[in-house]
């Protein structure tokens, strides 16, 4: 059984997926700095996909520096620094202007915005 929760959906690549699943998972605490993660073999086994697409998003999850692999060890959650005020805006400057970008598009004001994001940091704190 996997430490995390894993849906198929359609119209996304499979590999984008496991990385948002894991990267959420991190989030709600499921998986803590440490943590054993799953290898390629018992990804694609039990979400049932090729072991190449377990290997891209394992790949992705060691480049993002959110796992290290230790040889003879195997996968494990990696334990996370501060990043610094440049970094972190960085990482989020791009999906948030994004999001601001679709909220005012679809007529949003920034209530209801700060209320649906609220809504989610609420949900991950479950």
């Amino acid at each position: 059984m996997l430490p995390f929760e894993f849906q198929h959906l359609p119209g996304k690549p499979v590999s984008e997926q496991l990385v948002f699943s894991v990267k959420k998972a991190l989030a709600k605490g499921q998986l803590k700095p440490g943590d054993p993660f799953p290898s390629v073999r018992t990804l694609s086994r039990e979400i049932r996909i090729n072991p190449n697409t377990a290997q891209k998003a394992l790949s992705q999850l060691t480049q993002a520096g959110i796992l290290e692999i230790t040889p003879g060890i195997g996968a494990r959650v990696r334990h996370q620094t501060k990043l610094s005020a440049a970094e972190t805006a960085a990482v989020l400057d791009e999906p948030m202007e994004t999001l601001v970008i679709e909220a005012k598009r679809l007529g949003l004001t920034l209530d209801t915005l700060e209320a649906r994001l609220r809504h989610f940091w609420k949900d991950l704190n479950r």
